[in-house]
């Protein structure tokens, strides 16, 4: 009763008062990748916006990617990730206690195909047989290679992987010959191509929705109301993010991208507020099944929690 009292005599903007304001709100641990795709997230976070509902959102940066991120929704140790949708479906499908709970990308990702500069591969014939840097198994790199070498013809049992848990792995790899090609995001990969350490082959977009939002099920069963209160928020944001002034100057300057980089991606990338459609969730699992990286397709409920 005496702390209460002390509290209320206290002037709003007092560090007591602001820490004891912030032990009622509610957390929730949220990852994602450390890339511009996720700087809507950074802003609604920065300007209060989750606080404002009672919300104390807690964001950490995974750089390994969409297979560490699986692992860490399986094993409780987040609430939600924004994660590449082949990979949590991959997850789900092998028993990832997960749901997809909304679109989050709209438009596909385009995976630079890299090599090192020094190198002596310049087309897409020569990585035929070449050993393919991975941040892990189950990630975006590792399946976008099987994606790739089906879009060549190429046998997918031929492929041969090397483990570089994130992107400073890769430049390690790729310049050490330990690995001979490397997929991530084009333009998270910029900055290291015009440094002469990469040399970008070409692109290899997913032919669907890149990223989705993705909850555990135990989140889910006893934050739906607050998930919903997440989502009203997020997509607030990302409805007006590129009507923001000088948004693409303030995502280059944060994430070290060159201005004309950073304008080409925002014109190529689409935010959505909508639910993981079926049709493109039966085209993820098909060809996922086709490559033989799953061996069944779930019903949509088994993978997509609806709003209510």
């Amino acid at each position: 009763m005496e702390l209460c009292k002390t509290a209320a005599t206290l002037p709003l903007n007092s560090l007591f008062y602001i820490n004891i304001t912030k032990l009622i709100l509610k957390k929730v641990t949220i990852i994602g990748v450390p890339e511009h795709f996720n700087f809507p997230w950074h802003l609604a976070i920065e300007e209060g916006a989750f606080e404002a509902r009672g919300i104390q959102l807690e964001w950490t940066d995974i750089p390994e990617g969409t297979g560490k991120m699986a692992q860490m929704l399986k094993d409780q140790e987040t609430d939600l990730a924004i994660i590449l949708t082949e990979g949590i479906t991959k997850s789900i499908t092998e028993g990832n206690p997960s749901k997809i709970v909304q679109e989050y990308i709209a438009s596909p990702l385009l995976w630079g195909i890299h090599v090192g500069a020094k190198g002596d591969i310049h087309q897409m014939d020569d990585l035929k047989g070449k050993k393919a840097a991975i941040s892990r198994y189950g990630s975006g790199s590792h399946l976008m290679a099987y994606v790739n070498a089906k879009n060549q013809g190429w046998d997918t049992e031929d492929l041969n992987f090397e483990v570089i848990n994130n992107l400073d792995g890769a430049v390690e790899a790729l310049s050490d010959g330990t690995a001979d090609y490397f997929m991530w995001e084009r333009f998270t990969t910029k900055p290291i191509v015009d440094k002469g350490i990469f040399r970008r082959i070409t692109d290899c977009p997913t032919p669907w929705p890149c990223f989705v939002i993705a909850a555990t099920d135990k989140f889910i069963a006893e934050n739906s109301a607050l998930l919903n209160h997440i989502l009203e928020v997020i997509n607030s944001y990302t409805l007006e993010f590129k009507q923001i002034p000088s948004i693409d100057r303030t995502i280059a300057n944060n994430y070290g991208q060159q201005l004309e980089d950073l304008q080409q991606w925002l014109s190529l990338t689409r935010w959505s507020q909508m639910n993981l459609a079926p049709n493109t969730l039966k085209q993820v699992q098909e060809t996922l099944i086709d490559l033989n990286l799953i061996s069944q397709r779930l019903p949509y409920e088994d993978l997509v929690f609806t709003k209510k």
